[in-house]
């Protein structure tokens, strides 16, 4: 036997390529970078209708959308919703009842006195068919121009055109739906889409020496039923 017939060499193992991590670890790494990359997106409201894919609208919202600033006339309703991150933001809009309050509301009688209103209370709902159309024209805030404002004005009105017995004692009781249907007036004639359905006035805050006459009248007034 010849010896430099030797007998045939193994064949090499063939190449891995694509370096040390094959096409299944590849994929498995990118989708940890996209979980990552979503957690930890930061919670402010620019940052998060910016930058994230995955969204979110609660319950008794509605999704509402921008592009470059320009109302999107889509709508989306409660779940979770995908868009272009960088290039729509997206805000959630409460379209159920809600409760507000107007706190210290300065205003003057026909006769002069300063009083204070210190709470007025009103419960309203944004009509969600309306959504679009009220957004577009008052923006994301529309209650402060067609609820908060619009309170401290008919109140001044209200206060204006009656004395201080009439509006601390007279007519006290009527300024609720005075004051609802004021305000579902406007709205109705410019903004259909917010509904007033109550409001709730608490008693105005008046100077000292004035209340303090009022409750002797009241006791005094008392003690004659009583006599009676």
């Amino acid at each position: 036997m010849d010896p430099s017939q030797d007998s045939a060499a193994p064949p090499s193992p063939p190449a891995q390529s694509g370096g040390s991590f094959g096409i299944p670890a590849r994929l498995a790494f990118a989708s940890i970078v996209i979980i990552a990359s979503l957690a930890v997106v930061p919670s402010c409201w620019y940052t998060r209708s910016s930058l994230s894919i995955l969204h979110q609208v609660p319950e008794g919202h509605v999704g509402v959308y921008w592009k470059g600033g320009a109302l999107l006339k889509t709508i989306t309703g409660p779940g979770f919703h995908l868009k272009m991150p960088l290039v729509t933001q997206n805000e959630p809009v409460l379209v159920t009842l809600q409760t507000d309050q107007v706190r210290d509301i300065p205003c003057g009688t026909k006769g002069g006195v300063m009083i204070n209103f210190e709470k007025i209370e009103r419960l309203n709902k944004l009509k969600k068919e309306y959504v679009y159309e009220t957004l577009l024209s008052y923006g994301v805030n529309y209650d402060n121009t067609w609820i908060y404002d619009k309170i401290h004005h008919e109140i001044n009105q209200f206060c204006s055109s009656h004395s201080l017995q009439q509006v601390y004692i007279d007519v006290f009781d009527q300024i609720d739906e005075k004051m609802k249907d004021a305000l579902q007036c406007d709205c109705t004639k410019y903004a259909p889409g917010i509904e007033i359905l109550s409001v709730r006035v608490t008693k105005p805050i008046i100077p000292e020496r004035i209340r303090r006459n009022y409750e002797q009248m009241e006791e005094e007034r008392t003690k004659v039923l009583i006599s009676i």
